[in-house]
C-alpha cells in the first residue's frame, strides 16, 4: 500500500501510486510508532533529488525527517517548498539569488524559509504569470506559455487557453517572483507518466 506522502499542489499529502520526479521533506511527520500524525515540523519545506550521492534513508522513521514526493518542481513550489541547497545546491542558489533580484537584497536560507511560512495556505491574484507558476481554475493548474494544464500525481495533462485577466495563484508570491526573475523550475511533470516504483530517498547529513 502506498504511503501518504505524495504532495499535490495545495501541499496536502495523498497515498497514491505515483512517486513523482522528486522527494523532499519538511520535517518529521511521524510518531514514534511510524505512523503520520503531522502535516509538517517547522518551517524548513525542501525540494531534493531522489538519488544524492547513494544515500538512502526509510520512509517513516521516527523523529528524523519524513520524505515527501512531488511531481516536479511545479507542484513542489505551490505546496510551499524551495529547492535545497544541498544536493540541488546550484538550483537553491538560482531560487535564492532570483528572489534577491526581485526584492532588491539578498536573502539566505532562513530569510527564504520566513518568507514562505508566512505566505503558505494563501492564495493570491495576478496576472501575466510566469511560466511554472501553478492557478486554481477547475482545479490548479500550471501556467506555460498560452496554455493551463491540469494536475494529476501521473502528470500535468489536459492543456486549455490561458484566459486573459487575473487568475487565483497557488503558488506563494516569493517563488512567482523568483519564477519572474530567472529561476528556471524542472517541470518533469510534462514529460513523465504514472510511476508506480518504490519510492527512495537519500539520507540525511546536514541542515538544508
Amino acid at each position: 500500500m502506498p504511503l501518504p506522502n505524495r504532495v499535490d499542489p495545495f501541499g496536502a499529502l495523498h497515498a497514491v501510486p505515483e512517486r513523482g520526479g522528486f522527494t523532499g521533506n519538511r520535517g518529521c511527520l511521524v510518531d514514534d510508532d511510524g505512523r503520520y500524525v503531522r502535516h509538517h515540523r517547522g518551517d524548513l519545506w525542501i525540494i531534493c533529488r531522489t538519488a544524492f550521492r547513494g544515500r538512502r534513508v526509510g520512509l517513516t522513521r521516527p523523529r528524523r525527517w519524513t520524505p515527501l514526493f512531488f511531481l516536479d518542481d511545479a507542484v513542489g513550489l505551490a505546496a510551499g517548498h524551495r529547492p535545497c541547497g544541498e544536493c540541488r545546491h546550484a538550483d537553491y542558489l538560482a531560487y535564492r539569488e532570483a528572489v534577491a533580484a526581485a526584492l532588491g537584497r539578498p536573502q539566505r536560507a532562513g530569510d527564504l524559509n520566513r518568507r514562505l511560512a508566512a505566505e503558505r495556505g494563501t492564495t493570491s491574484t495576478d496576472t501575466d504569470l510566469p511560466d511554472g507558476a501553478v492557478v486554481l481554475t477547475d482545479g490548479p493548474r500550471l501556467v506555460l506559455g498560452d496554455r493551463l494544464y491540469a494536475f494529476a500525481f501521473s502528470g500535468w495533462q489536459d492543456p486549455v487557453a490561458r484566459p486573459n485577466g487575473p487568475m487565483t495563484v497557488l503558488t506563494p508570491p516569493t517563488s512567482v517572483a523568483a519564477l519572474r526573475h530567472g529561476f528556471v523550475p524542472d517541470l518533469a511533470g510534462l514529460t513523465t507518466g504514472a510511476d508506480v516504483t518504490k519510492p527512495t530517498a537519500w539520507a540525511n547529513s546536514s541542515e538544508r
